[in-house]
């Protein structure tokens, strides 16, 4: 089982599309979207009126349920999934799960209601529910190396500040990749890793 996880910056990227084609085709893979124009609402309207961390939480999470309707609607094959069992169903109909995250992750005692968690935190949190063992992270960005360091990630806002600690405790083969480089996804999906950026966990792995 793969987890790909397409940030909300994809949102204005001309590669989106690209992208959702690939997933669509392929097996055995579950999308987590980002929260995207969506989630950056939540976060003026929080600094504007001042309401508390829990409700932005759930606003942020509803947000990445919108990029995933969105995701949904751009692409035929892809289907919103709330749960494992959905997930298994759109799997076994040939469809691709798109995951929205409010009904698993609301009332789950491990995951913070804070900003410091957002949905690349959430991304690694729903391998260890489904026992995935690879994760892709899309991002608008181009890294250009084959290996990068956790604490550099975190350390230059690539992913959240609960990440590190999610990833620490899993066995997730955690890659990076940007948007541009959707040509590479059939080739890393089939084992190629070394076409994406690795993160990993110390300095040295």
């Amino acid at each position: 089982m793969w987890i790909v996880k397409l940030g909300g910056s994809l949102f204005t990227s001309d590669h989106l599309t690209k992208w959702l084609a690939l997933l669509e085709q392929t097996q055995a893979l579950v999308i987590v979207p980002g929260g995207g124009p969506f989630a950056d609402q939540v976060r003026q309207a929080q600094q504007q009126l001042q309401f508390d961390e829990s409700t932005a939480h759930r606003m942020a999470l509803l947000a990445m349920e919108q990029f995933g309707r969105m995701l949904c609607g751009l692409q035929p094959g892809l289907t919103a999934t709330a749960n494992s069992l959905q997930m298994e169903d759109a799997l076994k109909r040939g469809e691709t799960p798109v995951w929205m995250p409010t009904a698993m992750t609301m009332a789950a005692a491990d995951v913070e209601h804070s900003w410091d968690l957002t949905s690349d935190s959430l991304a690694v949190w729903l391998c260890n529910q489904l026992g995935a063992q690879n994760l892709i992270l899309v991002k608008s960005l181009s890294l250009d190396c084959e290996n990068l360091s956790l604490d550099e990630l975190t350390a230059r806002n690539i992913v959240d500040n609960r990440f590190g600690s999610y990833l620490r405790s899993s066995a997730i083969q955690a890659l990076v990749m940007a948007d541009s480089e959707h040509t590479h996804f059939t080739q890393v999906y089939a084992g190629n890793s070394a076409l994406a950026t690795r993160i990993v966990i110390g300095p040295e792995d």
